[in-house]
């Protein structure tokens, strides 16, 4: 099967044999051909005769039918001349010299001598160039692009009289280039990737290759994909064995290359945590570093409650201001408790401490002092945790467990303490425990009834009569008749004082017809009217 290029040097040497032909003054074959290449600027000498050191004496070179010079020599200002033993010379050969030439020389004894010389002009490829856009160039000379872009790539090459241009593509782990794109006879190649991956990056190269001499040139680059993770940073703390210290860690993979990861600490304990401390509004820095995992270790003189920790990442992949981070607000241990608890001699007590508060989580613990050691679990305490809730368990329990409990949380912040007082009784102290209740009962219920009973009789109180029927009461007594004709005032004996020093004076107001005035002296004093109006 015949090759693309067998292909192409089979027309050119048809074109060849076709000009000879053509170019012949007459139908003899040729005494001698060659083929002669050069370059545009070059010197090139076209032989005629070369069989022996004999002078022509009139030499004629022909190319396309036409006189290529005139014949005989030529003037020294020519470009292109023939020389004293037949040669065609060309000072400066330039595009468009190529061709088929025909030398016709005449030799001593009349002899004729012809010879054909296929001269090639061809240069290049050169000035090969290539770039690649959007993308930034580092100080190497590598080029770098961002995921998901559309990049353009762009290649040139000069080559005479044609050329092929290809793109090849070299991953890191390729050997060798893979076609990405090809043509031929054009002086530019281009081709566009939408949506750039991380499996694109590599050597991109542009291969110009000229079609007569198959002559080639490359220009490569190389492209870094670059790319940010699409998840958030992820901070977290490492507890140490010293509970005055913690680590602090911040984590972002899935970058390329790594981030770069900064810790500072905003605020100082007294505020909301928005604040600094320093009035620059960003903090103070911990630790910096271009690294996936950045840790920061911490001890107490540096932490206080209300702080922020916040890891900030940078990647030349975002755009600025759209930094991810992650944060810690610091709180100190609250432990909660219920500061009294009972318990009958022999049996079982649970004590429970709640604190989920923390930041970091603190390691709580139960002491029997507050500078004791911890509670360790036994057959006499058994400790529990469900969540934020821890519980100490005493078991079997005697008067020698009376006394305070501590629930102890503490981390890298502060220790705090939250006391249970546990209170023992004997199986005998319920008994008296019940009697005094059923005691209090009775009397709160005693008073009850003589409340609502005063509350009942509170005229008769308030005017010194409690529980007495009312003929016995005491005091003064005035009766006021008020008649048409005359007023009559009768006065009702002064009753005897009581005992309470508190006299109350009665007061009786009635009106008597004047048909009635004769029997207002016979009515009896203690009688009261049915109008009486009593003060």
């Amino acid at each position: 099967m015949m090759t693309r290029r067998t292909w192409v040097v089979a027309c050119v040497l048809a074109t060849t044999v076709a000009v000879w032909a053509s170019d012949a003054p007459d139908s003899s074959e040729p005494s001698d051909s060659s083929v002669i290449e050069a370059a545009p600027g070059d010197v090139v000498l076209l032989p005629c005769y070369s069989e022996g050191s004999v002078t022509p004496s009139r030499t004629r070179w022909m190319k396309n039918g036409n006189e290529a010079v005139p014949s005989g020599p030529g003037d020294g200002g020519s470009r292109v001349l023939v020389l004293g033993n037949g040669s065609l010379n060309f000072r400066t050969v330039s595009e468009g010299d190529e061709g088929v030439y025909l030398c016709e020389a005449t030799l001593p004894g009349n002899m004729t001598w012809r010879a054909r010389v296929l001269l090639q002009v061809a240069s290049g490829p050169e000035n090969v160039s290539l770039s690649i856009v959007p993308s930034t160039v580092l100080s190497n000379g590598t080029l770098v692009s961002h995921r998901g872009s559309g990049v353009s790539f762009h290649c040139v090459a000069s080559s005479y009289p044609s050329q092929r241009l290809t793109w090849t593509f070299a991953g890191t782990s390729a050997g060798r280039g893979t076609p990405l794109a090809s043509t031929a006879s054009v002086p530019w190649l281009d081709f566009r990737l939408k949506d750039i991956q991380p499996a694109a990056q590599g050597v991109y190269s542009c291969v110009a290759n000229n079609t007569l001499t198959h002559a080639s040139a490359n220009a490569s680059a190389q492209l870094l994909v670059y790319y940010a993770s699409e998840r958030h940073p992820e901070c977290s703390w490492l507890q140490s064995s010293d509970p005055t210290q913690v680590g602090f860690s911040c984590a972002w993979p899935g970058c390329y290359p790594d981030p770069e990861l900064k810790w500072t600490q905003v605020g100082d304990g007294h505020g909301d945590g928005h604040g600094d401390g320093h009035g620059d509004g960003e903090g103070r820095v911990l630790a910096s570093q271009v690294t996936s995992v950045l840790r920061v270790a911490l001890n107490r003189s540096l932490l206080a409650g209300g702080q922020t920790l916040r890891c900030t990442a940078q990647h030349s992949a975002l755009a600025a201001g759209r930094e991810p981070s992650c944060y810690f607000k610091l709180e100190a241990p609250s432990p909660q408790v219920s500061p009294l608890a009972w318990v009958q001699e022999g049996k079982s007590v649970t004590l429970t401490c709640t604190e989920a508060a923390s930041v970091p989580p603190a390691n709580i613990t139960w002491r029997r002092a507050a500078e004791g050691a911890a509670l360790a679990p036994g057959p006499k305490y058994a400790l529990s945790r469900d969540g934020a809730t821890y519980s100490l368990t005493v078991a079997n329990v005697s008067g020698a467990d009376r006394g305070a409990y501590f629930c102890c949380g503490e981390n890298a912040l502060a220790l705090r303490r939250a006391e249970v007082y546990l209170n023992v009784t004997a199986a005998s102290d319920y008994t008296g425990v019940i009697v005094g209740v059923f005691i209090a009962a009775l009397i709160i219920g005693l008073s009850a009834v003589v409340a609502k009973l005063l509350f009942a009789n509170r005229h008769r109180v308030c005017l010194g009569r409690p529980f007495g029927p009312s003929g016995g009461d005491r005091g003064h007594v005035l009766s006021l008749v008020e008649s048409d004709e005359e007023q009559i005032f009768q006065a009702v004996p002064r009753l005897p004082a009581v005992a309470d020093a508190r006299p109350t004076t009665l007061v009786q107001i009635h009106r008597l017809p004047s048909g009635e005035q004769e029997d207002t002296g016979k009515r009896d004093a203690g009688q009261v009217p049915p109008d009486l109006v009593t003060f």
